[in-house]
């Protein structure tokens, strides 16, 4: 084991993808002998809880947001030993998130934007083009004072806990391991546009059956009304925690899903992806893996705020899902 530096306080992104592709940062710095001290939305608790890390769910006032924080500082040995010392982590680039860290008497390492080198302790040059894996994983060469190789996969790690409760899912819902498993939702755009797949619902309806797995959606809060509506078809279990998900989609034989938080979890748990992309930037924000599967129009990479994305043909991602599929052979995950 390494030797344990000190604590470092870490505000995390607001959106489950964001989270997901921090994890080998995250990890990395852990495995160094920092101590995390993690703040975030209320999920992401459940969706780390395989690592271990005290998670803390972010108050929605600012003022409760410094006071955690100052809770945190001095319940977790966070001192600093130098002018040039670390201790808290900001991986947001809003301006309020440097302010809180600030009010709360922390030193944090962020990116520069919208002023905020005057608050953090040291400032980095907000990157452009990068993935954002890739940014998370610079944040934490600073922080080690030393670069590495990027990971080739997330390494999203479950526990026994999550595992059972999967399993028993799946046996009240008489659904096998090897299902396949859709997230035809997608919370935010891209460059102003929906990024959910139009042909979702008809593909699903359509096609998809003919590859005699089980479908199942897991619709989270708001997505209930539309999984009923579109997706009826299919095995429906609404409002799965996100670590319970993670360990029905690491049985799985395969997710197809919009550029959205479950599919990066998908390929953070090396289940095979079929990733269908209209306006994403994949060079940003694809799902990350060696089993990651893209599918997009010719457009795609080039739309913009003022371009209509263009999403691939079903039959692009129908190849796409029998190729994956004929690599993972029922009953062998």
């Amino acid at each position: 084991m390494p030797p344990h530096r000190h604590s470092l306080i870490v505000r995390l992104r607001n959106w489950v993808g964001d989270v997901t592709l921090s994890v080998p940062a995250l990890q990395r710095l852990s495995d160094a002998g920092y101590g995390l001290q993690l703040v975030g939305k209320g999920w992401a608790k459940n969706l780390l809880a395989g690592h271990g890390w005290p998670v803390h769910t972010l108050p929605a006032k600012f003022t409760d947001r410094v006071l955690l924080l100052r809770e945190l500082r001095a319940a977790s040995s966070v001192q600093t030993r130098g002018p040039g010392d670390l201790n808290a982590l900001c991986l947001p680039d809003s301006f309020s998130s440097a302010l809180e860290f600030r009010a709360a008497g922390l030193r944090a390492l962020g990116h520069a934007h919208e002023g905020r080198s005057l608050l953090l302790a040291r400032s980095l040059p907000l990157p452009r083009g990068l993935h954002a894996l890739q940014v998370y994983w610079q944040m934490a060469d600073a922080l080690l004072g030393a670069s590495a190789p990027l990971p080739d996969t997330v390494g999203l790690r479950i526990n026994d806990a999550q595992r059972a409760a999967a399993q028993a899912l799946r046996k009240a819902h008489g659904i096998e391991s090897d299902c396949i498993v859709i997230c035809p939702f997608a919370g935010g755009t891209w460059a102003q546009q929906d990024k959910t797949w139009p042909a979702f619902a008809s593909y699903a309806a359509q096609a998809l059956p003919r590859h005699g797995r089980s479908i199942v959606v897991c619709p989270g809060p708001g997505e209930e009304a539309s999984a009923h509506e579109h997706f009826g078809q299919a095995k429906l279990l609404p409002n799965v925690p996100l670590g319970t998900y993670a360990a029905l989609l690491q049985d799985a034989a395969l997710m197809i899903s919009n550029d959205t938080g479950p599919g990066h979890i998908a390929a953070a748990v090396g289940t095979p992806l079929v990733s269908v992309l209209g306006p994403s930037d994949p060079a940003l924000w694809r799902a990350w893996g060696p089993h990651v599967h893209l599918v997009q129009g010719l457009a795609s990479v080039a739309a913009t705020a003022t371009a209509s994305a263009s999403w691939p043909d079903a039959r692009d991602v129908d190849r796409a899902v029998a190729e994956a599929l004929a690599k993972t052979p029922a009953h062998q995950r």
